[in-house]
């Protein structure tokens, strides 16, 4: 589906006795959404007084959450060139069961997104066959090796909404420096992993006492911290729009915090799986845990959290990944990283509002809000005439997450067998359904 071709004859909306939340607004109130022509018409206690359409459908939403549609900025899916473990069509429909309405897809394909062809060829292949809307971030540089730069310029004419070099890090400081200057004058975000890959190394896992006695080799948490403070570094020589990939540990969300008080243009992320799982989730060598960054300790999740409710991290991400049995069904150090995270997402980091970490609104603000802001998409909120991407949810729906039931075509979450409380009940693109929970 094309999400911006709504079908004129889509009966309008009105989702009543809704418990309303749009952090564009700071607004958690009892009221109505009413949908019409693909877009919001009223959201919010007004919306109760304001006259229903003709025809409009009538839903009862009481006890249930109306929030904005997730966009989720860290997203990779096999095609071109790997559909074996992803497509865009099953990628769209792990999607729209998680809540997801956007999905940002990073360049990491085979061929690499780095040329304006391959970004118009990914709008061209999603037009119709993804349920959700479909955005590209275009490679920093070309073929991902780090060296040369992309042309930032047409890229972004085509529709690319940001840059990065997705699982890789640029260790050439002037690459990134010069790539920082560019993006600056078009205005456009530079995403960047910060890992170190020779810190890095071999390691498979986060360095210290569990990596000892499971025998397994350790990733510093220098590696992306070094990296980090060498970022920032830059996008204040640059002055730049910088943002960090994924952060995992307590003196990265220092300096983040740091650099946001002098004034630097910076963001950060955080997957939903480092909010909710640490290095000991890892057990018997279970490799669907393994992810770059590696899972950190206690203290770090702790911290990660404490970013999401203060608003220093900006954005919780997927960070999904799918990878097949040819990369997983490894002993644990030669498995690859990864896990998928699409229909995951918002229950997990639910978890964090469950446990009365972080408020809903600051959880809806990382998953929809702030991501819009910073790519320069108009969803994200529940505003009068703003894109009609919102999701129904239930915030109080026990579930138990079955791999093989994933819609994904790969199977490898960390999530296998976890107990969730909150799930997707209705999601909707541009004022169409695109998904309807229905119970085994």
């Amino acid at each position: 589906m094309n999400a911006d071709r709504l079908n004129p004859t889509e009966r309008p909306l009105v989702l009543e006795n809704a418990r309303v939340v749009d952090p564009s607004r700071d607004l958690d109130a009892p009221g109505s959404v009413i949908v019409a022509n693909g877009l919001i018409v009223a959201a919010g206690p007004e919306a109760d007084a304001a006259a229903r359409p003709e025809g409009a459908e009538i839903v009862d939403c009481r006890g249930k959450v109306v929030m904005p549609g997730l966009i989720d900025m860290r997203v990779f899916v096999g095609e071109p060139g790997a559909e074996h473990r992803e497509t865009f069509a099953s990628a769209g429909q792990s999607a729209a069961a998680g809540g997801v309405t956007t999905m940002i897809t990073m360049p990491d394909t085979d061929p690499v997104i780095d040329d304006v062809a391959l970004v118009d060829y990914i709008a061209r292949r999603t037009r119709d066959t993804t349920l959700v809307r479909v955005l590209p971030m275009a490679a920093i540089t070309k073929g991902l090796k780090g060296r040369e730069m992309t042309e930032f310029g047409l890229l972004r004419e085509a529709g690319a909404v940001a840059f990065t070099d997705g699982r890789h890090s640029i260790t050439n400081a002037l690459v990134l420096r010069r790539a920082l200057t560019y993006a600056r004058d078009f205005g456009a975000l530079v995403m960047h992993h910060a890992a170190d890959p020779d810190l890095t190394g071999s390691g498979v896992m986060n360095e210290g006492e569990t990596a000892t006695r499971l025998g397994l080799s350790g990733i510093p948490r220098e590696a992306e911290i070094i990296m980090l403070e060498r970022d920032l570094r830059l996008a204040a020589l640059t002055r730049g729009r910088y943002h960090a990939a994924q952060i995992s540990c307590a003196e990265s969300l220092e300096i983040i915090r740091r650099a946001k008080k002098a004034g630097l243009s910076v963001s950060c992320g955080v997957s939903a799986t480092h909010l909710t799982l640490n290095e000991l989730d890892i057990g018997p060598y279970r490799t669907f845990f393994r992810l770059s960054p590696p899972l950190r300790s206690e203290d770090d999740r702790q911290a990660m959290i404490e970013g999401i409710a203060d608003g220093t991290i900006d954005v919780i991400v997927s960070s999904h990944d799918p990878q097949d049995v040819d990369t997983k069904r490894h002993p644990f150090a030669e498995a690859a990283d990864g896990a998928v995270g699409l229909e995951t997402l918002l229950a997990a980091a639910l978890r964090l509002v469950n446990n009365g970490e972080a408020t809903l609104s600051a959880v809806a603000r990382a998953l929809s809000t702030r991501p819009a802001d910073l790519l320069g998409l108009p969803g994200g909120r529940l505003t009068e005439g703003a894109p009609a991407d919102l999701i129904l949810v239930d915030p109080a729906m026990p579930w138990i997450c079955d791999g093989e039931k994933l819609r994904s075509r790969s199977k490898n979450t960390p999530f296998e067998g976890a107990r969730f409380e909150g799930r997707v009940l209705r999601t909707i693109v541009a004022g169409r359904t695109v998904y309807e929970y229905a119970a085994d």
